[in-house]
C-alpha cells in the first residue's frame, strides 16, 4: 500500500469528484492521465532502479558505512527525479492549457473543457515533486526492511487527502462564490498538500536513521528558475502563435519550453542536464 499510495489517492479523488458537477468527473480522468505520467515515468521508475541498487549494498560492512552508501544513492536519485519533475510541474502550472489542447481538444472536447482540465492539472502541480520523491524515500525504507513506517505515513496521507479534498472541492468553491466545476482543481491541490505531509514525515524519519538526506536548496532553486524562465519563453511563443492550430502551436510551444530548460540547466553546469544532452548527441 505504501508504494501504491498515489494510485489509491487517485481513486479517492475520483470518488469525491462524483459529488461534483457531472462534467468534472470525466475531466479528472483526462487530467489523471497527464499528471500520473511524471509519477510513473520519473518517480516510480527511478525508485525501482534505486531499490535494486540499494539492495546490493552489503550489510556486513557495518551500519555507518551502509548508511553512508544509502545516502549517496538516495541523494543521487532525488536529484534525478527533481531535474525531471520540476519542469513537469511548472509546465502543468503555466502551460497546462497548451498540453491539454494538444492531446485532447477536438470538436467534442471544447475550449471550456480544456480550461477546466488545465485547472485540475495545475492543481496536481502542487504535490508533484513530493509525490515522486516520496516514492524513493519509501523504497529506502524497504531496503532497511521496514515496511511499517511508509505504510503508516501512507495511511496518514490518504486520510488527510480525503478530508482536505472534500473541503477544497465541495466547500471552498461555495465559500468563494465560484463555479463548482473548479472544485476539481481544489481536489488535486489538496491531494498535493497531503503528499507534502507524507514526504516530510518520510524524510524526517529516514534522516533520523541514516543521516541527513535531500536535494540541496541551491540545486532546486536553479531548477525552478530555469523552468520558470523557459515557461516565459514558451508563453512568448504562445502569444506569437495566437490563432494557430492546437497541434502545431502545442508542438512548437512545448518544444521551445523543453529545449530552453535543458539549455539553461546545462549552461549553469547541472550534471543531469549535460548527461542527457550528451546522450542525445551520441544518438544523433
Amino acid at each position: 500500500m505504501g508504494r501504491g499510495v498515489a494510485q489509491i489517492s487517485g481513486f479517492i479523488d475520483l470518488w469525491i469528484a462524483s459529488y461534483l458537477p457531472s462534467t468534472v468527473l470525466g475531466l479528472i480522468g483526462y487530467a489523471q492521465n497527464l499528471y500520473m505520467l511524471p509519477v510513473s515515468l520519473f518517480g516510480m521508475s527511478v525508485s525501482a532502479s534505486e531499490l535494486a541498487e540499494m539492495s546490493h549494498i552489503d550489510e556486513a560492512q557495518g551500519a555507518d558505512a551502509r548508511a553512508a552508501q544509502l545516502r549517496v544513492r538516495l541523494d543521487a536519485g532525488l536529484r534525478q527525479i527533481a531535474f525531471l519533475v520540476v519542469p513537469s510541474a511548472v509546465g502543468f502550472l503555466t502551460l497546462g492549457g497548451v498540453i491539454v489542447a494538444l492531446l485532447f481538444q477536438n470538436r467534442r472536447f471544447e475550449a471550456d473543457a480544456t480550461t477546466i482540465t488545465w485547472g485540475i492539472v495545475a492543481g496536481s502541480a502542487v504535490g508533484l515533486l513530493a509525490n515522486t520523491m516520496g516514492r524513493l524515500y519509501s523504497s529506502t525504507f524497504y531496503v532497511l526492511r521496514d515496511t511499517r513506517t511508509p505504510l503508516r505515513f501512507a495511511l496518514i496521507r490518504i486520510t488527510l487527502g480525503a478530508l482536505l479534498g472534500w473541503t477544497a472541492s465541495r466547500m471552498v468553491p461555495r465559500w468563494l462564490g465560484i463555479d463548482p466545476v473548479w472544485g476539481g482543481a481544489g481536489l488535486t491541490a489538496a491531494a498535493g498538500v497531503s503528499a507534502w505531509v507524507e514526504f516530510t514525515l518520510l524524510r524526517r524519519a529516514l534522516n533520523a536513521r541514516i543521516g541527513r538526506t535531500g536535494v540541496p536548496k541551491q540545486f532546486l532553486a536553479m531548477l525552478w528558475l530555469a523552468a520558470l524562465l523557459a515557461a516565459a519563453l514558451g508563453w512568448g511563443v504562445k502569444l506569437l502563435l495566437a490563432g494557430a492550430g492546437a497541434i502545431i502551436a502545442g508542438i512548437l510551444i512545448l518544444g521551445v519550453y523543453g529545449a530552453a530548460y535543458f539549455a539553461m540547466t546545462a549552461a549553469v553546469g547541472i550534471p543531469e542536464s549535460r548527461r542527457i544532452l550528451a546522450r542525445v548527441r551520441r544518438l544523433g
